[in-house]
């Protein structure tokens, strides 16, 4: 009786042992598969970032066309682009809040210069009248709400990760595992959440 009683508590702990290694895999599953949700949103925001880096030459080779345009304010956006392509974050850099803040803020000063940009095309209705500048600005405008969409979603893949990690007991899984919070994706300069718009 006494040995089956210690082979029961035997096989009860063997159970409980078995149980809790499968639940702390399931937790590390899900906490793996929202951390690589949250990289691949990254990945789509950074695409749109290069897609209006890459239509910045074509719309300053435009605008460098109309006679007595300002050189100052062509300057100043060939400068926030290089400055935007500069800063580069991998799957690991985007969790460490001061390397996205940089990248932020790089990507809202080209977003501020070409805010400036499109106010000094105001005052030049021949360059607003030809195709090719209407096609960049229509290809800008679509490049910058696509950016807001993006980064709306990596915010949200954002908050399912963290929200998953910091839930009990899945915050135990995570903090052996080395599953850290992750930072959102905020405007750090007013105004840097809205996109420039192209008034014709």
């Amino acid at each position: 009786m006494g040995r089956n009683f210690g082979l029961g508590c035997l096989v009860a702990v063997l159970v409980g042992v078995l149980g809790a290694g499968v639940w702390a895999a399931s937790a590390y599953n899900r906490l793996n598969e929202a951390d690589q949700g949250v990289t691949a949103a990254w990945s789509q925001v950074e695409n749109v970032y290069q897609r209006r880096a890459d239509l910045v030459p074509n719309l300053v080779a435009t605008v460098k066309g109309a006679a007595s345009f300002e050189q100052s304010t062509l300057t100043a956006v060939v400068q926030a682009r290089a400055q935007a392509t500069q800063v580069k974050l991998d799957a690991n850099s985007i969790k460490d809040p001061e390397a996205l803040a940089a990248f932020q803020k790089a990507q809202d000063g080209l977003g501020q210069a070409l805010s400036r940009l499109l106010v000094t095309v105001e005052r030049y209705p021949e360059l607003k009248a030809t195709q090719a500048f209407r096609d960049l600005m229509v290809q800008l405008e679509a490049t910058e709400n696509r950016i807001s969409v993006e980064r709306g979603r990596f915010n949200d893949a954002t908050q399912r990760y963290n929200t998953l990690r910091r839930s009990l007991p899945t915050v135990i899984v995570a903090t052996v595992a080395g599953f850290k919070e992750r930072p959102y994706f905020k405007a750090t300069t007013e105004g840097a959440d809205k996109a420039p718009e192209a008034r014709f």
